[in-house]
């Protein structure tokens, strides 16, 4: 197959699911990994898809990547943020945590904790700490977004309003140059400001694809968080924003 017509195909396969990894375009064009890797590698500097480790997705500021797309991209970064994360959090502390894969991916992490009190929107994130008898999980009211298990409203932000904490676990869709945090649901967004204003400390988990991704709503700056986790080095103007704000920046 000529390298143009597999690309264009691989196109379409990206369009149709939102994010495709490079063992599933190994398998569908019987060609190598390296092959598959030069292909996303020219598709992404045209800019036609967003390259992430083991694969590729689409870049939309209105339409997030489906869930089960993401929660295997950069699979590994968002592991190694979750184990240096809960290792700043300490035994018998209190616990927001919101919508997304990466902070799903921080819950598994927190399991090695005692005595944990957690307040969340994310029936995912409910789930699994829920199977720890120590812990006290209580789950947001408001309406369940079938697509990811979150849950978002006015009712959902309410409820948070009614909490204080010692710790906010946010994950992030993107992060703009100028620092503003960005997400793709309105409502979700009105909930992760409350998380924000009413936790005494709060914990960015951003893996290196978040920084420069675009979505349409804006959720606050990079420098309202205290504790960014990440595992590259963000651009350099977000480095400087964080130092001059005295945001501590933790690189996994």
């Amino acid at each position: 197959m000529a390298q143009r017509h597999r690309q264009e195909l691989i196109l379409e396969l990206i369009h149709e699911n939102g994010f495709v990894t490079t063992e599933q375009l190994v398998e569908q064009f019987q060609v190598t990994p390296q092959t598959i890797r030069r292909d996303l590698n020219e598709l992404a500097k045209h800019k036609k898809v967003r390259r992430h480790h083991g694969g590729a997705g689409i870049d939309s500021s209105t339409v997030n990547t489906a869930y089960q797309a993401r929660k295997i991209m950069d699979l590994e970064a968002k592991e190694r943020i979750a184990e240096a994360m809960v290792k700043l959090i300490p035994d018998n502390s209190s616990i927001f945590i919101n919508i997304g894969t990466t902070t799903e991916t921080i819950a598994k992490a927190l399991l090695v904790k005692n005595n944990l009190q957690i307040v969340t929107n994310n029936l995912h994130v409910a789930s699994i700490l829920s199977a720890k008898e120590d812990f006290h999980v209580i789950i947001a009211g408001g309406e369940v977004r079938s697509r990811d298990g979150g849950i978002v409203g006015e009712a959902t932000r309410d409820f948070i309003n009614q909490f204080k904490m010692d710790f906010g676990i946010i994950g992030i869709s993107g992060i703009h140059n100028d620092g503003s945090l960005l997400d793709f649901d309105y409502r979700e967004v009105r909930v992760a400001q409350a998380i924000i204003a009413n936790s005494s400390q709060t914990l960015l988990a951003a893996d290196h694809s978040k920084f420069g991704r675009n979505a349409m709503v804006r959720l606050g700056s990079i420098t309202q968080a205290d504790h960014v986790f990440t595992d590259q080095k963000p651009p350099e103007a977000i480095a400087k924003m964080l130092k001059e704000n005295s945001v501590i920046l933790h690189l996994v």
